[in-house]
Parts: structure tokens; C-alpha cells; sequence
């Protein structure tokens, strides 16, 4: 069941390029998701911080109002729809609006299709297109009556390329790919506008999550011979896409490393 602290964080709001927009982030607890969170409130933003991670939402939220921000915990499995709509809802209610929906939460279970166990399979469409499908829907809702909102969807480099052990994760990529140009087309009229980022390799806990243990071990291996992108990086480029000019839609951005092939 769906939980929240009862009442936003406050104080002197920054001012900033987003001064009165509120947002929501999931996956807000760690990685790109509280970067992104952190960054969106350096710029004025409101924010409502939703994952399943109480106590880790609740230290984001403190780290946004010690710097005079203003932030909404909202506990949710959002793999429900159910809960995945009402954290929108929430966002509303306790911070007065959503302008701005980041679409971060995700689940990278590697391994090959061959003997794949398919409860990953499911986990990974549930979180990574279905979770942001509902969100959306919900979002668009609240967004198309003011004829303004801007969907940033968190896709990744396996969205456009595939490798013999990401053929489940990037499924679920491309589908947030091809979400994403339907719905920009759909809603541009109503001046929302759609971005999708796209980045290589991060350092966030997303491999930690993999069941494959082969995989999990030559991942990580292969990555240990690169400087990964910071959560910070990716939390740079949504702040980018979102302070344009309301005339421009930033529609894809591909980050990666430096040393990524």
C-alpha cells in the first residue's frame, strides 16, 4: 500500500530556470534518481521523491530542504498501476500541480534468453514500460487541461543497440523508445513535450540487481575498464532538457562514457 510522510518538506524555495514547476522523479531513492531530484530543486523545482525506500526518500528530502527546497516523500511500488497512478495523484494533492514527470525507475536483469528465468522478464516490463506507461497516463491527465508539462523518460544505450545478454533489457528499451515517440506526436498539440534520454554506463546500483551470476560477473568486469558517467551527468541532461524554451523539445539525448564502445 502506497504511503507518504503526510506533509511536503518546506522552506525558501531557490530561485532558479524552474521556479514554481513542480516535479515528480521516480526511483528518487538513490543513483539517478535522487541526482535528478537534487538537481531539478537547485533549480526551484518542487519535487515529489517516489520509490520504495522510505528512509532513503526521507534523506533526500532533507538534503532538498536544508538548501530551502521543497519536497513530497511518496512510498510506492509503482509496478502496480494502481499505486503507480496514485502517486500522481499525491504529487497533486501535496504539492499543488506536476509539470514535470521523470520516468527513471528501471530494472537491468541481464542474462541470455536461453534457460532465462521469465519472472525477470516480467519485473523488468512491469517496472521499466508498464510502471511508466501508467505514470504517464496519469501525468498527461493532470497536464493537457493547462496545455503545458514536459514527460522526460529515462530509456538507456540497450534502447537503441542490443548485445547477446541484453536481449529482455533491451526489449523493454525499445519500448520506451517507441512510447515515447507515439506519445510526443500525440500530445505536442497540447504543448507537452516528450524527451528521451538515453545513457551508457552509470555508476548506480543497477547491476547489483542482476540474477545471472556469469553475466553479473563479466558485466561488471567489462565495466571496471572504464570511468563510468556519474548519476549526476544524467541528472545534468534532464535539467538541460527541461529548462529549454517552451518553443523546443529536446527529443533524445545519448550520454555515454567517454571509453563506452
Amino acid at each position: 500500500m502506497q504511503q507518504t510522510n503526510g506533509q511536503p518538506t518546506t522552506g525558501q524555495q531557490p530561485i532558479g530556470k524552474l521556479s514554481g514547476k513542480i516535479a515528480l522523479v521516480t526511483g528518487a531513492s538513490s543513483g539517478i534518481g535522487a541526482a535528478t531530484a537534487l538537481a531539478l530543486a537547485q533549480e526551484g523545482a518542487a519535487v515529489a521523491l517516489v520509490a520504495r525506500r522510505q528512509d532513503r526518500l526521507e534523506q533526500v528530502a532533507q538534503t532538498i530542504q536544508d538548501a530551502g527546497g521543497r519536497a513530497a516523500v511518496i512510498v510506492a511500488d509503482i509496478a502496480q498501476p494502481e499505486q503507480a497512478r496514485n502517486a500522481v495523484a499525491q504529487t497533486v494533492s501535496q504539492l499543488g500541480g506536476l509539470d514535470i514527470l521523470v520516468n527513471n525507475a528501471g530494472l537491468m536483469l541481464l542474462g541470455p534468453v536461453a534457460g532465462a528465468d521469465s519472472d525477470d522478464w516480467h519485473r523488468m516490463m512491469d517496472l521499466n514500460v508498464l510502471a511508466l506507461m501508467h505514470l504517464t497516463q496519469a501525468a498527461v491527465e493532470v497536464m493537457k487541461p493547462k496545455q503545458s508539462g514536459h514527460i522526460v523518460n529515462i530509456s538507456s544505450v540497450s534502447g537503441r543497440g542490443a548485445s547477446p545478454t541484453s536481449a529482455g533489457y533491451s526489449a523493454t528499451k525499445w519500448a520506451v523508445g517507441g512510447f515515447s515517440e507515439g506519445l510526443r506526436q500525440e500530445v505536442r498539440l497540447d504543448r507537452i513535450r516528450v524527451t528521451v534520454i538515453e545513457p551508457g554506463v552509470v555508476a548506480t546500483e543497477l547491476t547489483d540487481h542482476i540474477t545471472h551470476q556469469d553475466t553479473k560477473t563479466t558485466y561488471e568486469s567489462r565495466i571496471s575498464t572504464m570511468v563510468p558517467l556519474e548519476a549526476e551527468d544524467i541528472a545534468a541532461a534532464v535539467v538541460y532538457a527541461t529548462t529549454q524554451p517552451e518553443r523546443v523539445n529536446v527529443n533524445q539525448l545519448l550520454i555515454r562514457p567517454l571509453d563506452q564502445g
